[in-house]
């Protein structure tokens, strides 16, 4: 019961507020995205939603369990001038780059809603389990504070091998309530960068909310990450809708050698606040990526409105059709950034 309690993170203070309302993106009251959104709906369609949600799962979560490939801490750290990173499933994604490890969005529990009567259980097993495997993490970049991208029980595992974390604004106080070392937490507003060691790191805008409870919607910030190092440049788009800020990301930082675009989770009943592929494809060209990577996808059943594999399939044909590049990673799988992985792993299951 203690841990219930804790999953919602640090409580808003008047003092939170007044650092958030120096942001250009706090405004009456809580922070906004740069174009009108609504999240969709209203409180008359929310039981209309949650038995959707409850009901119909047939094809949205697999048969049995999805096998991560077993992480080899020697391969990883093997030198190379090229970046690798592995995908987890979901937003997951652990990378090696200029000889450090940042770990972005490390939900590698296994229930996306561990304060609701039923859990949202992940496709894969015993990936928490996975951490304990890590080197020790240089950075870790979390892009918001939704439950499936902030966990409390993964933070838990990395707070005593994690040297830095670079967080959306506001989400300091959910580390910090966490047991985290504020004097190791930097936190970021749109746009903002920071050189570590050789490299620059910048948290660009999405279109999306915040929230862990009923009192601190938006009460964070939301984005996504920039990595560029003297020879790669990495994006990882973060959760939100399409939007202008494609082409503004792309004019100012791209291109990118690597895009990993939110793909998964998206409905109509949300349309706003999540990609669909099409709209995935269509910002990865927008913002100059090379070589396009699905994520958000692989590890819940969030939406009702797909399948748990529509998204990749839907992303690869958008792709084909858009003459995008795009690369396919299995859960777990090595890769770097040059490789051309296009074997769709996920046929193989059911």
């Amino acid at each position: 019961m203690n841990n219930f309690f804790k999953q919602f993170g640090g409580k808003v203070t008047q003092k939170h507020i007044k650092e958030y309302e120096q942001s250009e993106q706090w405004r009456d009251g809580s922070f906004k995205n740069l174009e009108h959104t609504t999240l969709g709906g209203n409180i008359l369609d929310l039981p209309r939603i949650i038995y959707k949600q409850l009901s119909n799962k047939k094809g949205r979560i697999p048969e049995n369990p999805l096998p991560v490939k077993k992480f080899e801490i020697e391969e990883f750290l093997s030198p190379s001038d090229k970046a690798k990173f592995i995908w987890y499933g979901h937003s997951a994604l652990l990378i090696r780059i200029q000889e450090m490890n940042i770990l972005i969005d490390p939900m590698l529990g296994d229930n996306t809603t561990p304060i609701a009567p039923i859990a949202t259980k992940r496709f894969s097993e015993n990936t928490l389990s996975i951490i304990d495997d890590f080197p020790e993490i240089d950075l870790v970049l979390l892009t918001h504070d939704h439950y499936d991208h902030l966990d409390f029980d993964s933070i838990q595992k990395l707070k005593n091998k994690t040297k830095q974390f670079f967080v959306a604004l506001g989400v300091k106080r959910h580390l910090v309530a966490w047991g985290i070392d504020e004097k190791l937490i930097t936190e970021f507003d749109w746009w903002m960068t920071e050189k570590l060691d050789q490299i620059n790191i910048t948290f660009t805008p999405t279109r999306h909310f915040s929230g862990r409870g009923l009192r601190d919607g938006s009460k964070t910030l939301w984005g996504g990450w920039v990595i560029k190092s003297r020879n790669e440049n990495i994006w990882f788009s973060g959760d939100g809708g399409y939007g202008n800020h494609f082409k503004e990301i792309g004019e100012i930082l791209g291109p990118f050698d690597i895009g990993f675009m939110e793909c998964g989770q998206y409905n109509d009943d949300w349309k706003l606040i999540h990609l669909f592929p099409e709209e995935a494809i269509k910002a990865a060209k927008e913002a100059k990526v090379k070589k396009a990577i699905p994520v958000h996808w692989g590890g819940f059943p969030l939406s009702y409105q797909h399948t748990w594999k529509e998204p990749a399939e839907d992303f690869v044909t958008e792709a084909i059709n858009s003459n995008q590049d795009y690369m396919l990673p299995s859960l777990g799988e090595l890769c770097s950034t040059s490789d051309q992985l296009k074997n769709k792993w996920w046929s193989n299951f059911k």
